[in-house]
């Protein structure tokens, strides 16, 4: 995410240094303001440790934030811990709470149901909300946490239910996007399913359906919040 002179990458899954050097312009990490990271899965930080070397140039310039949910640093942490302090500063993500970073002003959601401590985020950015569903089940409050959302960024893994697996499935996104009315929703996070089913043409098909704009997220998607 870059929003005035701030920059911050939020969940380093695999493959996020080598999604920086292809990027066209190239994203230099060392440009990065913090790193969040919104839980502690792999295929949300696999790279959380090869950033913040990024980041750091190696560790030789201390410097960037990182938030985390507080069990991401406890047993077993994801973070290692000769990384842990590359970084200038460490801030533990917990509910309903208000940060900032540098240009960028971001709160959590209350936590999400999921089998490790999970937050959805919402940034507010030159007047505007960019809210991000992290991975979670289903619940009738999840709707109330993104109210008033300009987009609505949602991680859809199902193109169907799997019944106790704590992620969203389509059907789930549909419903969660009619209730929150956001002026634009995107879909992420797809599992196979999806892929499969041609997000492009399930979101075409929601925005019909809406009355709302959805598209799906495809690799160096940017979007104006001008």
């Amino acid at each position: 995410m870059r929003f005035k002179g701030t920059n911050v990458l939020v969940d380093p899954g695999p493959g996020s240094i080598v999604r920086c050097a292809d990027s066209r312009p190239k994203l230099d990490p060392g440009d990065l303001a913090a790193i969040i990271l919104t839980h502690r899965h792999l295929d949300h930080a696999g790279d959380i440790n090869v950033m913040i070397e990024a980041m750091t140039e190696g560790g030789f310039k201390k410097r960037g934030k990182l938030f985390l949910p507080k069990d991401a640093l406890n047993k077993d942490p994801i973070v290692l811990e000769y990384a842990q302090g590359f970084v200038e500063c460490t801030e533990f993500l917990a509910s309903d709470k208000a940060y900032r970073v540098g240009d960028i002003r971001f709160g959590t959601t209350l936590k999400m149901r999921h089998p490790v401590e999970t937050y959805g985020l919402r940034f507010n950015l030159a007047g505007k909300r960019v809210s991000l569903v992290s991975d979670t089940q289903y619940f009738p409050e999840l709707p109330k946490f993104f109210k008033r959302s300009d987009i609505l960024i949602i991680n859809v893994v199902f193109l169907k239910p799997h019944s106790g697996i704590q992620h969203l499935d389509l059907e789930d996104a549909a419903k969660l996007i009619a209730e929150v009315r956001p002026k634009k929703a995107i879909l992420t996070h797809f599992g196979l399913g999806m892929l499969e089913a041609d997000p492009l043409k399930l979101a075409r098909k929601m925005t019909k359906n809406l009355g709302i704009e959805v598209l799906p997220a495809v690799d160096g998607m940017t979007i104006d919040l001008g």
